[in-house]
């Protein structure tokens, strides 16, 4: 097994001045909000929640949406509902590409948002529109979400981490306000498990991080819950599937990744992994497991 305690990348590098200043900025209309919409990613829920944005909310109403349900393994994002619902948190599963779930989570943030407009208007306040903050690390999704709901139009998105530009309210119908924000992740990623799966999933940049310990942990994890994905997508034959180096050096040569000499273009074969993986090509696979170890929320 892959070192998991090996650092992937300096740390630094994930929290330069505009992520600092991003994350303050968050901080601050949180506090302005009715309900906070937090996003994570239904492979990774747990590596992709941001533990500073945990705190910042407080006891806010919440809605826990697993994004890209579509590529995550549907018993464990059945599983990770039922794990939300046991700490009292609202949680739905989407894939915000498609949309799907949109009448849901407008009629939930309504619901959060009930008791608060009712005060408004017991102090003979007439009620503005519902205002909530989309929260989320880089590329789970956010801005996707943003143009389901409010037209194609409403807000650009791009498929590389941290894209998306400063804070910016959207409305949605007559009675919704979503703020969508910048994706950032956290001051320190010591978790280096959660790290390389932040990694896997694309919500950090490839320039920042060590691609062989990546595409190792990503092979060791996927003989562990699905090798046959790996069987069908790329021929190979069951007494292959010996260690991560050999596997790469198998599927390398299967797709014609070599230089002089017969040699394979070990970067190349594992970069077609990594992207086979993320466009989920190798299946629908969810990386953390409720009871891998303690989860978002403390007893």
């Amino acid at each position: 097994m892959a070192n998991q305690n090996k650092e992937l990348f300096p740390v630094v590098h994930w929290f330069p001045g505009h992520m600092a200043k991003a994350t303050r900025m968050i901080q601050e209309h949180i506090k302005k909000v009715d309900v906070v919409i937090e996003l994570l990613d239904a492979r990774i829920p747990r590596s992709s929640a941001n533990p500073v944005m945990i705190d910042t909310i407080g006891n806010k109403p919440h809605i826990i949406i697993l994004n890209k349900a579509d590529l995550a393994d549907p018993m464990m994002t059945k599983q990770w509902i039922e794990f939300f619902k046991s700490k009292q948190l609202s949680v739905l599963a989407m894939d915000s590409k498609v949309g799907n779930g949109k009448k849901q989570l407008i009629k939930l943030v309504e619901t959060l948002s009930e008791p608060i407009m009712n005060r408004w208007v017991q102090k003979g306040i007439r009620p503005r529109s519902v205002r909530t903050i989309i929260l989320g690390i880089p590329n789970v999704g956010k801005s996707t979400l943003i143009n389901q709901l409010a037209g194609s139009g409403a807000t650009r998105t791009a498929n590389k981490p941290g894209h998306t530009r400063g804070q910016q309210w959207v409305k949605i119908g007559k009675n919704l306000e979503l703020l969508d924000t910048p994706g950032v992740l956290w001051p320190k990623l010591e978790d280096q498990r959660a790290a390389a799966r932040l990694a896997m999933t694309g919500s950090i940049s490839d320039d920042v991080y060590d691609l062989e310990s990546v595409i190792q942990q990503l092979i060791e994890t996927i003989l562990t819950i699905h090798p046959q994905s790996l069987i069908e997508r790329y021929k190979l034959k069951e007494e292959q599937l010996i260690d991560a180096p050999s596997i790469i050096e198998h599927i390398g040569r299967r797709r014609g990744c070599l230089v002089s000499g017969g040699i394979v273009d070990i970067d190349k074969a594992r970069r077609i992994i990594l992207t086979d993986y993320r466009s989920g090509k190798l299946g629908a696979m969810t990386l953390d497991r409720v009871d891998e170890e303690r989860y978002y929320v403390e007893d």
